[in-house]
């Protein structure tokens, strides 16, 4: 390879690094999806009283939540099987999650399974020990008040907490995605499949798509056994809009602006970042400039007393 071949190599590679953006002749070769699953009915969606003598780790899978999990798993090998392809996953280590995978990976031959990895950072939100019936649904009564991001549960943790150790996992990921642990055959298409629970995949999207807060408590909760597929545009970026409809991303809760960035990633040119890509501007500013030079009339007029003054 010539000198300037290994530096155009190694300038791609560093604007991945650097924007978490992925050019189609890169090295690095990306997941063709990421798709978000949260788990099975468990006792405690069924009965809240079983939080109250069960720790939350320990809440089994009720017979339906089993059934919907072989289920999810027939689907999944659905979206991922159109062509040469493998899967690798990630589980929370709860009970109920690590029961929805061994469910979802029936429907999965073991050649084609990468690899699988307990990870503690998209655990459910903690919300405490053992929890009194009475005494938490008077707790998520006053988070609905105060707000469903920042309200920390007492002894345990806020969305905000899972926020923070979300993007540490996903840093982690990326590492694991740079050294190729989650590839064995570089003609297959890689999926990975994290099971884990409705706020930690909600907040996982938050964090990848840089939702802001008051987007984020716009989202529904994922139904027991549904999942989130976000999937490889042409251009590099991932989109849940490759995948999903436009009918879906509003009945979860997207705004249309947030839909609008979702449809700009299906088919973002990173040539274009600059000029197209959304960045929510208008959910910080009402009115933003078009430039730095169109002054107001006020301004001008100001401008014009100053200078009489002179």
């Amino acid at each position: 390879m010539s000198s300037s071949a290994g530096g155009d190599h190694e300038h791609e590679c560093l604007f991945c690094e650097m924007t978490r953006q992925h050019h189609p002749q890169c090295a690095r070769r990306l997941p063709k999806r990421i798709i978000l699953v949260r788990h099975g009915e468990s006792q405690g969606n069924l009965d809240m009283s079983a939080y109250t003598t069960t720790p939350d780790y320990r809440i089994p899978l009720t017979p339906l939540g089993a059934d919907q999990a072989r289920a999810a798993g027939r689907r999944i090998r659905d979206v991922v099987s159109a062509n040469n392809w493998k899967v690798h996953f990630y589980v929370s280590p709860y009970a109920r999650t690590r029961a929805t995978l061994r469910e979802i990976g029936r429907a999965f031959p073991r050649d084609r399974v990468i690899g699988v990895r307990e990870e503690c950072r998209v655990r459910e939100q903690d919300f405490g020990n053992f929890q009194v019936e009475e005494r938490m649904r008077a707790v998520k009564e006053t988070r609905q008040r105060f707000g469903r991001f920042f309200f920390r549960f007492p002894e345990g943790e806020s969305a905000a907490d899972v926020f923070d150790r979300v993007a540490s996992f996903l840093e982690s990921l990326w590492r694991d995605i740079d050294m190729g642990r989650l590839e064995q055959d570089a003609s297959c298409e890689t999926n990975l499949v994290i099971v884990s629970h409705g706020l930690t995949s909600r907040v996982f999207l938050m964090k990848w798509f840089k939702w802001t807060v008051d987007q984020f408590e716009r989202l529904n909760n994922f139904d027991n056994c549904e999942f989130r597929v976000m999937q490889l545009g042409p251009g590099g970026e991932y989109s849940l809009l490759v995948h999903h409809t436009k009918e879906e991303l509003e009945s979860w809760g997207l705004s249309p602006e947030m839909i609008a960035d979702q449809q700009w990633r299906a088919s973002a040119n990173r040539c274009s970042w600059t000029e197209e890509c959304s960045s929510f501007i208008d959910a910080f500013f009402e009115e933003p400039k078009d430039s730095e030079s169109s002054d107001s009339e006020e301004d001008v007029q100001e401008n014009g007393k100053i200078k009489s003054l002179e």
